[in-house]
């Protein structure tokens, strides 16, 4: 299995922001891109742009990471098009947008976002369990906003659901002193 992860790149400023991945955005960047979103959201960013240009491909459990986000900036109150916007895309991302019924999350577009991004995300080196659960959460996420993904994901998300229910018993079963 490949565990390399998308590089993260961000520059913020005056509550706008934009997020560059380079590499294959996937479930090994998913935990990494969910920290920094969830950063940009308590602290009241409401522009962002993400930057796909160097982004080859993208997994479902990303999509569904920023799919939960975007839905999030939609239902944010306040003036104007609140869409998350993303930036040159590949055919094959925005096939998968559209596959997956998320697309009207997103404001599509070419070009430079807000701002450059020029500081690399540092990694959180997720465990095991954390990557289970953000895939698992990122799935339903998707099965949420479009209830036609239930049956490509139920199969994985039983998976991960037995594997987090494992976990967290063999966790219970290391004495504590």
């Amino acid at each position: 299995m490949n565990t390399t992860s998308a590089k993260l790149l961000i520059s913020a400023a005056d509550h706008c922001a934009c997020i560059k991945v380079e590499g294959r955005a996937t479930f090994n960047s998913s935990v990494d891109f969910r920290n920094l979103i969830q950063a940009l959201s308590a602290n009241g960013y409401d522009r962002v742009s993400l930057d796909l240009g160097k982004c080859g491909l993208m997994d479902s459990t990303f999509l569904g990471v920023l799919s939960g986000f975007g839905l999030s900036m939609r239902q944010r109150p306040g003036p104007g098009d609140r869409r998350l916007e993303i930036l040159n895309a590949n055919a094959r991302i925005i096939e998968l947008l559209e596959t997956m019924g998320v697309i009207h999350l997103f404001k599509l577009g070419e070009g430079q976002g807000v701002c450059a991004p020029e500081e690399p995300v540092p990694s959180c080196n997720a465990t095991k369990e954390e990557l289970n659960r953000t895939c698992l959460q990122a799935h339903k996420k998707l099965i949420e906003i479009n209830p036609a993904n239930e049956p490509k994901f139920t199969d994985v998300n039983e998976f991960l659901a037995n594997e987090l229910k494992k976990s967290q018993a063999g966790s219970e079963a290391i004495p504590h002193p």
